[in-house]
């Protein structure tokens, strides 16, 4: 017998198996495409949301602990907690999982993590693609990457642009490191350190979107604007909720820094700015609101902090 796909690296019937199992998980995967119908008498002026992003290296960090069912719940958190900043309610994820070989006790473990993120932030997994690609990646390496798609009214969509300056900038804690800033850990980490603080570094990404949509359910209009911390940290993130008058004040010492923070910023020397402006610092979403409307968010998330303020000023973060 000559060559053969399989022999080349790729094991089709393997893949097969792994869609069965992604089947039997989430029933409305088995076509080409998939189709997601939008209910126009919910939204009147319904707006497509889209947004797309990975894991990331904390994936090198599920390979030294051998545990991949939690990089699954950061790929969705990462992509809809981007959606729920305009007040977009996601409604369909998609995968992409590519990998050097296909280890289905690996794989499955992967799905498992997609489909807990997608519960926990009430969207179906639709779709995906899993791609064998010998040669290009080793063996049992692989990397993630995400597109979730949201709705939301026009006259609903969150903007920024009531922002004015006397409002309050809310902090609501992260779960750790969530899913950026992972390149600068290896770097300060050896292998030795890294696999001590596993466990913590692979706390999944905190979603965000049911308490949110709950703000806006019961309090209809009083955010108006949010930022997801995530990569460029503070400084790169929160400017983009505020318009061109606005500055945006953040106070650190208004929350307890975890603990994980303060070790990587002392093991490496790394000074305030750069670390406030690669991780989040315990913060995973900022949200901006009148200073009478503080308690009425605090009453749906409870843990909210008030972490700074909103000065006229030309556009820029300080944190101070």
């Amino acid at each position: 017998m000559g060559i053969t796909y399989k022999k080349s690296g790729v094991d089709i019937d393997t893949a097969n198996k792994f869609v069965d199992h992604i089947k039997k998980i989430s029933p409305v995967i088995g076509g080409f495409s998939g189709l997601f119908p939008v209910d126009t008498k919910k939204y009147k002026k319904p707006m497509i949301v889209a947004a797309t992003d990975g894991v990331g290296t904390k994936l090198k960090i599920a390979h030294i602990l051998k545990k991949h069912d939690t990089v699954g719940i950061d790929l969705v958190a990462m992509n809809v907690n981007d959606l729920i900043t305009c007040g977009a309610k996601p409604v369909l994820f998609l995968d992409y999982f590519a990998t050097g070989k296909l280890k289905l006790d690996i794989a499955k473990q992967i799905i498992k993590g997609i489909v807990d993120g997608c519960k926990q932030s009430d969207c179906i997994l639709l779709g995906g693609e899993t791609a064998e690609m010998p040669g290009f990646y080793q063996n049992d390496d692989y990397d993630l990457a995400g597109f979730a798609v949201g709705l939301v009214d026009k006259d609903k969509t969150i903007d920024g642009s009531k922002i004015k300056p006397g409002d309050v900038i809310l902090g609501v804690p992260s779960s750790g490191l969530h899913s950026n800033g992972f390149s600068l850990v290896r770097k300060v980490f050896n292998t030795a350190e890294l696999k001590k603080h596993a466990k913590v570094l692979l706390t999944p990404t905190r979603i965000y979107v049911k308490d949110i949509l709950a703000i806006n359910s019961r309090y209809p209009g009083i955010l108006k604007g949010m930022a997801h911390i995530t990569g460029g940290g503070f400084y790169d993130n929160v400017i983009r909720a505020l318009p061109d008058n606005c500055m945006g004040v953040i106070y650190k010492d208004r929350w307890e820094v975890p603990e994980i923070f303060k070790i990587i910023q002392k093991k490496g020397k790394i000074d305030d700015k750069e670390i406030y402006r690669v991780l989040n610092m315990g913060i995973g979403m900022t949200l901006i609101v009148a200073p009478k409307d503080v308690k009425k968010v605090q009453s749906v998330i409870k843990d909210t902090i008030e972490i700074g303020e909103v000065l006229k000023s030309k556009k820029e973060i300080r944190v101070i």
